[in-house]
């Protein structure tokens, strides 16, 4: 095998499917809070939700699933799903959206390279809402390399991108 290979720079990760205990408990919130849009159904088993048309960005289902607890926090399996927002303004109004929906946050942070919001879904799947920087923006090492960090993002600035 080449070690010299690198995968193409325009490759992006398409669309996650998670295995969820209660489809409708998962559509309120995919759906209801954050508003994904149906694309397709599969009888009362599985949706697949987007932003914007596209067929897909989440699948959810309960062919294996269904009724199942969550899974152990301390255990391997998916840590979060990340959902870029486009701009800082669009995290501002889901992050308002949430709070008046009064839904639990895990977590706010400023990464240098992004700000996110983070939460659980309703089977505890950690899901980060965020928006990244411009490039030129991001920080950098003397050597370069990305200096990212975690920091407090502060929420009442956010705020601000929106009249309230």
């Amino acid at each position: 095998m080449s070690e010299n290979y690198r995968i193409p720079a325009h490759t992006r990760i398409g669309h996650v499917h998670l295995k969820v205990a209660s489809l409708e408990n998962s559509l309120k919130f995919y759906q209801g809070l954050l508003g994904f849009e149906i694309t397709t159904m599969y009888g009362s088993q599985a949706a697949f939700i987007s932003a914007g048309g596209y067929h897909h960005h989440i699948g959810l289902n309960t062919w294996q699933s269904k009724d199942a607890p969550p899974p152990p926090i301390f255990g391997v399996g998916l840590f979060h799903t990340a959902i870029l927002y486009p701009t800082r303004k669009d995290l501002a109004i889901i992050y308002n959206r949430i709070i008046q929906a009064r839904y639990p946050f895990t977590g706010a942070s400023d990464h240098g390279v992004s700000e996110a919001l983070y939460l659980n879904d309703p089977d505890q799947n950690g899901v980060e809402l965020y928006w990244d920087r411009p490039k030129e923006l991001w920080p950098v090492k003397p050597d370069g390399s990305l200096e990212m960090f975690t920091k407090e993002l502060d929420l009442d600035n956010l705020l601000k991108e929106i009249d309230l």
